[in-house]
């Protein structure tokens, strides 16, 4: 089975590779051209343009920074829509809303073809170890055929049904995560506020119910001031904006995640967007001292 990927940024570079390393022929596409070197020196073929990887695979699997990249990628000129040919599928597994996933769904089936949805839940390391958790929904004859490939990418994966569900999750999950984050800081900040030690904070938290990898592996970093991007801040307000929305939506109230949607639009708007989201660190602290 010939394979395309568009989309090779931090997450999809690393997902790229690793399906060259289980033995598919690859093609592939970026928008800068530049960030296809290290595919084509793995022995990938570089397209022109999205379109061209569609019209050369099988399946073509795409990881897109936001709901506007998704959309231009998918259905924009020289898109994935135009290569695509009956009984062909596109997966995609950029993290957008369920009506930007519904869109392309309606695209691609307009061609023939199949889709399916397959965002993921991990950032960098997960990706290079093809550890992430992958939420698919859609063509459930195209998730059956890609199996093998997600098993590549990720050590668990559901069908969720319909398209827009693995959407929804993947929002819920970032909710949460973006939340976390937003609490761990406040908490580093406050301790050492108060006259404790960060570092034991970390200690106390990682023996205890609250114990995660998230805390665990980022804790140390953010006190050395290492924001080393694995999940870029911008991404996680796009995402904390699209939960908030998917909530209210759903006629809730996102007090907490809107709380914290707003520090991380500050954090933005201090430059920290190409950060890791573990720079939220940063506008807490600042905010904190008063600045």
């Amino acid at each position: 089975m010939k394979l395309g990927f568009v989309g090779l940024g931090i997450m999809g570079r690393p997902m790229a590779l690793n399906l060259l390393r289980g033995g598919h022929t690859l093609i592939v596409w970026n928008r800068t051209p530049a960030a296809c070197e290290p595919l084509r020196a793995a022995g990938a073929a570089v397209a022109a343009t999205p379109a061209a990887v569609a019209s050369a695979c099988d399946i073509t699997f795409a990881m897109l920074a936001d709901p506007a990249a998704a959309l231009a990628v998918a259905c924009g000129p020289a898109g994935i829509c135009e290569g695509l040919a009956a009984g062909s599928g596109y997966v995609d597994m950029s993290t957008v809303d369920a009506a930007t996933s519904s869109r392309i769904a309606a695209a691609v089936a307009a061609c023939g073809a199949r889709f399916l949805e397959a965002p993921v839940s991990g950032s960098r390391q997960p990706a290079e170890q093809g550890a992430l958790v992958i939420l698919a929904a859609g063509d459930a004859s195209l998730y059956d055929d890609v199996a093998p490939s997600l098993d590549l990418l990720g050590r668990k994966r559901l069908f969720l049904g319909e398209v827009g569900n693995g959407a929804r999750l993947k929002l819920v999950v970032n909710m949460v995560m973006g939340g976390m984050m937003g609490a761990f800081c406040e908490g580093l900040v406050l301790a050492r506020a108060a006259g404790m030690e960060p570092n034991v904070l970390l200690e106390v938290l990682d023996a205890g119910a609250v114990a995660n990898p998230m805390f665990r592996g980022k804790g140390p970093r953010m006190l050395a001031g290492d924001f080393g991007v694995a999940f870029p801040l911008k991404h996680m307000s796009k995402d904390l904006g699209l939960a908030c929305g998917l909530a209210r939506g759903s006629g809730l109230d996102p007090a907490i995640a809107a709380a914290a949607a707003a520090v991380y639009v500050r954090a933005l708007a201090a430059g920290d967007g190409d950060l890791d989201f573990s720079a939220l660190l940063k506008t807490v602290a600042g905010e904190g001292a008063g600045h």
